[in-house]
């Protein structure tokens, strides 16, 4: 008896990198593209179009940059609305506070852009059996990452570092903040430290969202107020 199709939603803003994507995994035994998307709104809009229809997915792709809402948020989005979804976050980026951030959102796998094809489908098949899957070169670090966080918060004294609520920034977005502080634009912050002005985006944000303010003025402000710069 023939195993069943694992049905597939590829949620990607690139669209080189969607029909890529599509290509590959239409050719796979046993897998089938069922929809696309090319934001956050958009995937979990369709993941509910498809669900309703009867046509799964079984398994959402989810890039965890794309415009109107991130991949992470709209991973949250679709688990809200359907606890049994299996989300996979394919994404160019291995930072910690990515993958710390899509393993809160609820999702089941967390692999990097470059990794072989043959290796991405078994990383399907298994998520789709119900096995969470880490990619082992991220999966170390997130370990060693999380064991510095939980050292930290049993040393840190009350009243410290997470004085006010929030949660403690990495050394990266401390320098983002400092900089940010300065007047810098995202920009200018890119060039600064040689990152790219999306991956600065992404640290402001989540920056604003740590120190739970709405703006970058509000940011500089209170991280005066702390002391973390």
């Amino acid at each position: 008896m023939s195993s069943p199709v694992i049905r597939l939603l590829l949620c990607e803003d690139q669209t080189l990198m969607r029909q890529g994507l599509r290509t590959i995994l239409d050719l796979e035994p046993g897998m089938e593209v069922v929809g696309e998307a090319a934001n956050g709104e958009e995937a979990v809009r369709r993941y509910r179009e498809l669900r309703q229809a009867g046509l799964g997915p079984d398994i959402v792709l989810m890039d965890i940059q794309m415009p109107l809402m991130s991949g992470v948020e709209a991973t949250a989005a679709i688990l809200s609305a359907y606890p049994d979804a299996r989300v996979i976050m394919l994404t160019t980026f291995d930072y910690d506070d990515y993958v710390f951030e899509s393993i809160k959102a609820g999702a089941a796998g967390y692999v990097l852009k470059d990794l072989p094809a043959e290796e991405l489908a078994a990383t399907i098949r298994r998520v789709a059996q119900g096995e969470p899957f880490i990619q082992p070169s991220i999966a170390s670090k997130l370990l060693m990452e999380f064991g510095r966080r939980e050292k930290g918060g049993r040393n840190q004294p009350q009243g410290a570092e997470g004085e006010g609520g929030g949660e403690e920034l990495s050394a990266r977005e401390r320098e983002v903040l400092r900089l940010l502080a300065q007047g810098a634009s995202n920009r200018e912050i890119a060039q600064q430290l040689c990152l790219a002005e999306g991956t600065v985006k992404n640290h402001v944000s989540n920056i604003l969202s740590k120190l739970q303010v709405a703006n970058r003025t509000q940011a500089a402000s209170k991280a005066r107020e702390r002391k973390l710069i």
